[in-house]
Protein backbone atom coordinates (compact mmCIF):
# COMPACT_ATOMS: atom_id res chain seq x y z
CA UNK A 1 0.00 0.00 0.00
CA UNK A 2 1.43 3.44 -0.93
CA UNK A 3 2.45 5.74 1.93
CA UNK A 4 -0.25 8.22 0.94
CA UNK A 5 -2.87 5.49 1.40
CA UNK A 6 -1.55 4.72 4.90
CA UNK A 7 -1.76 8.43 5.80
CA UNK A 8 -5.30 8.66 4.48
CA UNK A 9 -6.33 5.55 6.42
CA UNK A 10 -4.73 6.90 9.63
CA UNK A 11 -6.52 10.26 9.28
CA UNK A 12 -9.84 8.50 8.68
CA UNK A 13 -9.24 6.35 11.78
CA UNK A 14 -8.51 9.41 13.92
CA UNK A 15 -11.64 11.16 12.65
CA UNK A 16 -13.74 8.07 13.33
CA UNK A 17 -12.40 7.81 16.89
CA UNK A 18 -13.09 11.49 17.54
CA UNK A 19 -16.70 10.99 16.50
CA UNK A 20 -17.36 7.73 18.36
CA UNK A 21 -15.80 9.10 21.56
CA UNK A 22 -18.35 11.89 21.78
CA UNK A 23 -17.58 15.57 21.38
CA UNK A 24 -15.93 18.50 23.12
CA UNK A 25 -18.17 21.39 24.08
CA UNK A 26 -16.38 24.71 24.44
CA UNK A 27 -18.46 27.16 26.47
CA UNK A 28 -17.48 30.80 25.99
CA UNK A 29 -18.79 33.78 27.96
CA UNK A 30 -18.67 36.78 25.64
CA UNK A 31 -21.07 38.76 27.85
CA UNK A 32 -20.03 41.80 29.85
CA UNK A 33 -20.93 40.08 33.10
CA UNK A 34 -20.47 36.74 34.80
CA UNK A 35 -22.98 33.99 34.08
CA UNK A 36 -23.63 30.58 35.61
CA UNK A 37 -24.23 27.97 32.89
CA UNK A 38 -26.68 25.25 33.85
CA UNK A 39 -26.42 21.73 32.40
CA UNK A 40 -28.96 18.93 32.51
CA UNK A 41 -28.59 15.49 30.96
CA UNK A 42 -31.61 13.95 29.27
CA UNK A 43 -33.29 10.82 30.61
CA UNK A 44 -30.63 8.15 31.13
CA UNK A 45 -27.77 10.56 30.43
CA UNK A 46 -25.31 11.98 32.98
CA UNK A 47 -25.35 15.63 33.99
CA UNK A 48 -21.99 17.07 32.95
CA UNK A 49 -19.73 19.45 34.91
CA UNK A 50 -21.71 18.90 38.14
CA UNK A 51 -24.72 20.58 36.56
CA UNK A 52 -23.48 24.15 36.76
CA UNK A 53 -20.62 26.52 37.49
CA UNK A 54 -19.46 30.13 37.38
CA UNK A 55 -18.19 31.40 34.04
CA UNK A 56 -16.70 34.88 34.26
CA UNK A 57 -16.73 37.39 31.42
CA UNK A 58 -14.22 36.50 28.64
CA UNK A 59 -13.68 33.06 30.18
CA UNK A 60 -14.15 29.69 28.49
CA UNK A 61 -14.31 26.10 29.66
CA UNK A 62 -14.03 22.80 27.78
CA UNK A 63 -16.41 19.96 28.59
CA UNK A 64 -15.99 16.41 27.28
CA UNK A 65 -19.40 15.00 26.37
CA UNK A 66 -19.63 11.20 26.00
CA UNK A 67 -20.82 9.45 22.89
CA UNK A 68 -24.58 9.78 22.27
CA UNK A 69 -24.95 12.30 25.10
CA UNK A 70 -28.22 14.18 25.10
CA UNK A 71 -29.09 17.19 27.20
CA UNK A 72 -29.55 20.93 27.48
CA UNK A 73 -27.38 23.88 28.42
CA UNK A 74 -28.53 27.37 29.37
CA UNK A 75 -27.19 30.47 31.09
CA UNK A 76 -28.19 31.81 34.47
CA UNK A 77 -27.64 35.44 35.37
CA UNK A 78 -27.74 37.54 38.50
CA UNK A 79 -26.86 34.58 40.72
CA UNK A 80 -25.73 34.50 44.33
CA UNK A 81 -24.67 31.28 46.06
CA UNK A 82 -23.29 30.49 49.52
CA UNK A 83 -20.41 28.14 50.29
CA UNK A 84 -22.79 25.19 50.10
CA UNK A 85 -23.89 26.08 46.58
CA UNK A 86 -27.33 27.27 47.65
CA UNK A 87 -28.82 30.56 46.50
CA UNK A 88 -30.83 31.98 43.62
CA UNK A 89 -30.60 33.51 40.14
CA UNK A 90 -32.58 36.23 38.40
CA UNK A 91 -33.10 33.95 35.39
CA UNK A 92 -32.56 30.27 34.64
CA UNK A 93 -32.56 29.25 38.31
CA UNK A 94 -32.60 25.52 39.05
CA UNK A 95 -34.21 25.01 42.45
CA UNK A 96 -31.78 27.43 44.11
CA UNK A 97 -28.77 25.20 43.48
CA UNK A 98 -25.42 26.02 41.89
CA UNK A 99 -25.18 22.41 40.68
CA UNK A 100 -28.41 21.66 38.82
CA UNK A 101 -29.56 18.11 39.44
CA UNK A 102 -32.76 16.76 37.90
CA UNK A 103 -34.35 20.10 37.07
CA UNK A 104 -33.93 22.44 34.13
CA UNK A 105 -33.68 26.19 34.30
CA UNK A 106 -36.73 28.11 35.39
CA UNK A 107 -38.12 30.01 32.41
CA UNK A 108 -37.52 32.36 30.79
CA UNK A 109 -34.21 30.93 29.59
CA UNK A 110 -32.59 30.55 26.18
CA UNK A 111 -31.77 26.84 25.88
CA UNK A 112 -29.21 24.96 23.78
CA UNK A 113 -30.43 21.41 23.15
CA UNK A 114 -28.37 18.59 21.65
CA UNK A 115 -28.21 14.86 20.99
CA UNK A 116 -24.70 13.76 20.04
CA UNK A 117 -25.58 10.66 18.02
CA UNK A 118 -28.07 7.85 18.55
CA UNK A 119 -28.21 4.09 18.08
CA UNK A 120 -29.83 4.79 14.71
CA UNK A 121 -27.67 7.65 13.41
CA UNK A 122 -24.12 8.92 14.10
CA UNK A 123 -25.24 12.47 13.31
CA UNK A 124 -25.40 15.14 15.99
CA UNK A 125 -28.62 17.12 16.35
CA UNK A 126 -28.69 20.52 18.06
CA UNK A 127 -30.72 23.68 18.30
CA UNK A 128 -31.27 26.91 20.22
CA UNK A 129 -34.76 27.07 21.68
CA UNK A 130 -36.92 30.02 22.70
CA UNK A 131 -39.79 27.71 23.66
CA UNK A 132 -38.95 28.40 27.34
CA UNK A 133 -38.51 32.10 26.65
CA UNK A 134 -35.32 34.17 26.41
CA UNK A 135 -32.77 35.58 28.83
CA UNK A 136 -29.44 35.89 26.98
CA UNK A 137 -28.24 35.54 23.36
CA UNK A 138 -26.45 32.25 22.60
CA UNK A 139 -25.12 30.25 19.64
CA UNK A 140 -23.78 26.74 18.95
CA UNK A 141 -21.53 25.98 16.00
CA UNK A 142 -19.04 23.28 15.00
CA UNK A 143 -15.40 24.29 15.29
CA UNK A 144 -13.94 24.57 11.81
CA UNK A 145 -17.31 24.03 10.15
CA UNK A 146 -18.29 20.73 8.58
CA UNK A 147 -20.35 19.14 5.84
CA UNK A 148 -24.01 19.87 6.39
CA UNK A 149 -23.26 21.64 9.67
CA UNK A 150 -25.13 24.82 10.51
CA UNK A 151 -25.18 27.42 13.26
CA UNK A 152 -27.95 27.38 15.84
CA UNK A 153 -28.34 30.81 17.36
CA UNK A 154 -30.32 33.68 18.74
CA UNK A 155 -27.72 36.42 18.68
CA UNK A 156 -30.03 39.39 19.25
CA UNK A 157 -31.04 40.66 22.71
CA UNK A 158 -34.77 39.96 22.64
CA UNK A 159 -35.18 41.71 25.98
CA UNK A 160 -34.88 45.05 24.18
CA UNK A 161 -37.96 44.41 22.03
CA UNK A 162 -39.90 42.09 24.35
CA UNK A 163 -43.66 42.83 24.43
CA UNK A 164 -44.58 44.34 27.80
CA UNK A 165 -46.93 41.42 28.55
CA UNK A 166 -43.97 39.01 28.36
CA UNK A 167 -41.33 41.03 30.23
CA UNK A 168 -39.62 39.72 33.37
CA UNK A 169 -38.08 42.50 35.45
CA UNK A 170 -35.60 42.54 38.30
CA UNK A 171 -34.82 45.85 39.95
CA UNK A 172 -36.54 47.75 37.16
CA UNK A 173 -34.46 46.04 34.46
CA UNK A 174 -35.83 43.61 31.87
CA UNK A 175 -33.83 40.42 32.42
CA UNK A 176 -35.98 38.00 30.44
CA UNK A 177 -38.77 37.62 27.92
CA UNK A 178 -41.36 34.96 28.68
CA UNK A 179 -42.71 32.55 26.12
CA UNK A 180 -46.37 32.98 25.23
CA UNK A 181 -47.01 29.59 26.86
CA UNK A 182 -45.66 30.77 30.21
CA UNK A 183 -47.44 34.12 30.05
CA UNK A 184 -50.81 32.89 28.77
CA UNK A 185 -50.85 29.35 30.17
CA UNK A 186 -53.31 28.01 27.58
CA UNK A 187 -53.13 24.85 25.47
CA UNK A 188 -53.13 26.93 22.30
CA UNK A 189 -49.93 28.71 23.25
CA UNK A 190 -48.30 25.67 24.90
CA UNK A 191 -49.07 23.15 22.10
CA UNK A 192 -50.71 20.75 24.55
CA UNK A 193 -54.04 18.91 24.67
CA UNK A 194 -55.96 19.37 21.43
CA UNK A 195 -53.07 21.52 20.19
CA UNK A 196 -50.43 18.87 20.84
CA UNK A 197 -49.54 18.21 17.21
CA UNK A 198 -48.16 20.26 14.29
CA UNK A 199 -51.50 20.31 12.47
CA UNK A 200 -53.36 22.14 15.22
CA UNK A 201 -50.54 24.05 16.92
CA UNK A 202 -49.52 26.97 14.74
CA UNK A 203 -47.09 29.80 15.48
CA UNK A 204 -48.68 32.67 17.40
CA UNK A 205 -48.02 36.35 16.87
CA UNK A 206 -45.38 36.12 19.63
CA UNK A 207 -43.70 33.10 18.02
CA UNK A 208 -43.65 34.94 14.70
CA UNK A 209 -42.01 37.91 16.41
CA UNK A 210 -39.30 35.70 17.94
CA UNK A 211 -38.78 33.99 14.58
CA UNK A 212 -38.44 37.25 12.68
CA UNK A 213 -35.70 38.40 15.08
CA UNK A 214 -33.98 35.02 15.58
CA UNK A 215 -34.72 32.95 12.43
CA UNK A 216 -32.26 30.17 13.40
CA UNK A 217 -33.89 29.41 16.76
CA UNK A 218 -36.96 27.42 17.75
CA UNK A 219 -39.84 29.84 18.25
CA UNK A 220 -42.48 27.26 19.23
CA UNK A 221 -42.71 23.51 19.80
CA UNK A 222 -43.06 22.37 16.16
CA UNK A 223 -40.57 24.73 14.55
CA UNK A 224 -38.28 21.91 13.35
CA UNK A 225 -37.80 22.64 9.67
CA UNK A 226 -35.78 25.85 10.03
CA UNK A 227 -34.29 25.35 13.50
CA UNK A 228 -32.90 21.82 13.93
CA UNK A 229 -29.28 21.33 12.83
CA UNK A 230 -27.62 18.06 11.82
CA UNK A 231 -23.86 17.73 11.97
CA UNK A 232 -20.92 15.39 12.46
CA UNK A 233 -18.08 17.15 14.22
CA UNK A 234 -15.80 16.47 17.18
CA UNK A 235 -15.86 19.96 18.72
CA UNK A 236 -18.54 22.61 19.15
CA UNK A 237 -18.38 26.10 20.58
CA UNK A 238 -21.32 27.43 22.58
CA UNK A 239 -21.04 31.20 22.89
CA UNK A 240 -23.11 33.26 25.29
CA UNK A 241 -23.65 36.79 23.93
CA UNK A 242 -22.05 35.89 20.55
CA UNK A 243 -20.58 38.75 18.54
CA UNK A 244 -22.94 40.05 15.86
Amino acid sequence: MPISSYIFFFLCLLYSLSITNGAQLILVNNCNESIWPGILGGAGHPTLKDGGFLLSSDQEVVIDAPEKWSGRIWSRQGCSFDNNGKGSCDTGDCSGQLHCQGTGGAPPATVVEMTLGTSISPLHFYDVSLVDGFNLPVSMAPVGGGIGCGVAECEVDLNICCPSALEVRRGGKVVGCQSACLAMGSAKYCCTGDYGNPKTCKPTIFANLFKAICPKAYSYAFDDSSSLNKCRASRYVITFCPPK
